[in-house]
């Protein structure tokens, strides 16, 4: 599971599609903090920008306090769960851009903040679901993280609790993101694969944490 990370830069938009990426968003990653989420558009051969929350707010939902329990989705029973069935069905698949992704690291039985970023320092992208809800009669925009079993993995079993079940996000590579994307979902669960080996991590002690200002409104403008 992953509950913090760092997007891409506004400078590194450039790299995943030419529609400009036009709002403000911190460079650490939260639940409930806004940051930038690439979707496909029917008709456009570019992927597109779409500023939202980070943990799932479902159509049901009255406010998005939620989000603190909906930034990861089980690949396992994401198809069953509430807060997830609705964009799983309706294939509202999306990706994340990443460059470092924190996870914790238990050295001597404490919590170490470790940073997990690709070996060759170039950001990366995380499989999503996306959703659109109304709240307070306002339209939200939202996404969570798809995760997998990660037992036997030989990278990312080292995170976490030793006694805890080991997740993973999926990381879609550059020749699938459309694929995926534009994917259904009887066939989603073939693009679920392991991290691969070009990752590394680092220690990376958490700084001072500054108040986020979400200055973009991520209800305005079209619905998605």
């Amino acid at each position: 599971m992953c509950a913090n990370f760092e997007p891409i830069s506004i400078k590194q938009a450039h790299l995943f599609t030419s529609h400009p990426l036009d709002f403000d968003y911190s460079d650490d990653i939260y639940p409930n903090h806004l940051t930038p989420l690439l979707f496909a558009a029917p008709g456009d051969d570019q992927m597109q920008w779409r500023c939202v929350h980070f943990g799932m707010v479902p159509k049901w939902a009255d406010n998005t306090d939620i989000t603190r329990y909906t930034y990861n989705a089980r690949s396992e029973t994401v198809h069953q769960k509430p807060s997830f069935k609705n964009a799983w069905y309706n294939n509202q698949f999306a990706l994340i851009p990443v460059n470092t992704l924190y996870e914790p690291k238990y050295i001597n039985g404490k919590a170490e903040r470790w940073g997990i970023s690709r070996i060759d320092d170039e950001p990366f992208t995380v499989a999503a679901l996306y959703e659109i809800a109304r709240v307070g009669g306002e339209i939200v925009r939202s996404m969570s993280m798809l995760t997998i079993n990660a037992d036997h993995h030989p990278f990312m079993s080292q995170f976490h609790r030793p006694e805890a079940e080991k997740r993973s996000v999926v990381v879609i590579p550059l020749e699938m993101r459309m694929d995926w994307l534009q994917g259904h979902h009887n066939k989603a669960l073939q693009f679920l694969q392991p991290m691969s080996d070009s990752f590394k991590a680092n220690q990376k002690p958490r700084a001072a944490r500054l108040p986020v200002a979400n200055t973009v409104d991520p209800k305005q403008g079209q619905l998605f």
